[in-house]
């Protein structure tokens, strides 16, 4: 049975940490993608992982500053958001894309977690 739920959102501090979970089960053989939309704008794709680990990708908006990593054993993909500003306030979003060619689509993802609310206060 396929799982994707998100946790981890919450109110920081310009300038602080967070760390999301994404725990995703049944989808050993998909990339799971990091997605994010704040209001009033389209979903947004952050960054990429496959399940072995051997390949990520990022957005240049995120890139050294979010850091995607996945844990098999506990079936589980995070986010690590370091520095974050008021402009990373939105919710977040973790899908599974059968495909490695339409990752960075919204559209091309299978299954989409519920998302997490990240707020970050200037």
């Amino acid at each position: 049975q396929v799982q994707v739920v998100e946790s981890g959102g919450g109110l920081v501090q310009a300038g602080a940490s967070l760390r999301l979970s994404c725990a995703a089960s049944g989808l050993s053989a998909y990339a799971m993608v990091w997605f994010r939309q704040a209001p009033g704008t389209e979903r947004e794709f952050l960054c990429a992982t496959s399940w072995s680990g051997d390949w990520r990708d990022y957005a240049d908006s995120v890139k050294g500053r979010f850091t995607i990593s996945r844990d098999n054993a506990k079936n589980t993909v995070y986010l690590q958001m370091n520095s974050l500003e008021p402009e990373d306030t939105a919710v977040y979003y973790c899908a599974a894309a059968p495909s490695y060619l339409t990752y960075k689509d919204p559209q091309g993802m299978a299954f989409w977690g519920k998302g997490t609310l990240v707020t970050v206060s200037s």
